[in-house]
């Protein structure tokens, strides 16, 4: 009987022949494989749908406070802007102090945004790439700190703030925030992957100081996830309620504080009144991230592309 046989490839033949021995579909995905690809129609409906759902609850705060308050909570809901949006700026204005509540938010956000970004940095540096003893017990206590809960610190810092005379001051919110466990573990996770340790001795080869290295070294790389943990920080703090409402009052407020006394009066709530009150607080944010929305996604974009 005959035998079937199978062609036998020759011991040196090349990688380039098997390749070239396999189907063409397979060819063709290779080919294209690694190339940005268009989103199809349904892509770009999923994108639409999602982008006007994140936008109706700023778009109906609009709304809202653009009407009475009558015309908000009798049916049927309004969706379109009305013509009072003035009238309840002025009603703000007359109820709280609200120019002293946003030039006071903007300064406790500020410093303890800015803070935050510098200690965490310096902080993470030091955990990521310097050799010390106690390193990871003490990292371990950092992070531990994140699991305490807020409350359980209102009496021992109220009473503090108490002997130094701070009750009503905005120090009393700036410096208990002025660094966060949270920022230290974030910027630690990030320069432990993005800072190279070889680049940190070449530094100290050339005999760069440790004040040289973390300035012309790790606050360059490090440059994208400060954006980020800033702006995280920023709106953290200016959106924080809790600890301001018992330090500070309204005599001398935070955004958030001033509008704790909105809308109240004759045993009723103006609705209409407090959604233009959080409109208001809302409105800053919006103009932070729209001037420095791009630098921080370019930024984040930057870091993650590898040379």
């Amino acid at each position: 009987m005959a035998q079937l046989t199978q062609p036998v490839r020759p011991a040196g033949a090349s990688r380039s022949a098997a390749t070239a021995e396999k189907p063409r579909r397979f060819r063709l995905r290779a080919k294209g494989a690694g190339k940005q690809q268009d989103g199809g129609p349904v892509a770009y409906l999923f994108l639409i749908v999602a982008a006007l759902l994140s936008l109706f609850p700023l778009y109906w705060t609009v709304v809202a406070a653009s009407h009475t308050d009558t015309d908000i909570v009798t049916p049927p809901t309004p969706l379109l802007p009305g013509s009072h949006l003035i009238e309840n700026l002025k009603i703000v204005w007359s109820q709280v102090d609200m120019t002293t509540a946003l030039i006071n938010s903007t300064i406790v956000a500020g410093c303890v945004a800015f803070s935050t970004v510098l200690f965490a940095t310096l902080a993470g540096f030091a955990f990521a790439k310097l050799e010390f003893r106690g390193r990871n017990a003490l990292l371990t206590i950092v992070v531990a700190t994140m699991t305490i809960p807020p409350q359980l610190t209102v009496i021992p810092l109220y009473q503090i703030i108490t002997n130094v005379g701070w009750v009503g001051h905005i120090q009393s919110v700036i410096l208990p925030s002025l660094v966060a466990a949270f920022g230290v573990f974030f910027m630690r996770q990030f320069l432990a992957e993005a800072l190279p340790v070889e680049l940190v001795e070449a530094a100290r080869v050339d005999g760069a100081n440790s004040l040289r290295i973390i300035w012309h070294v790790v606050f360059p790389i490090a440059r994208p996830a400060m954006a980020v943990l800033g702006m995280l920080v920023f709106v953290q703090s200016w959106n924080d309620f809790f600890w301001p409402f018992i330090a500070l009052n309204q005599q001398n407020p935070t955004v958030q504080v001033a509008l704790a006394g909105l809308g109240s009066g004759d045993h009723t709530i103006d609705h209409a009144v407090v959604v233009t009150g959080a409109l208001v607080a809302t409105l800053p944010l919006l103009l932070v991230f729209a001037v420095l929305g791009k630098q921080i996604v370019g930024g984040i974009t930057a870091g993650a592309v590898k040379s």
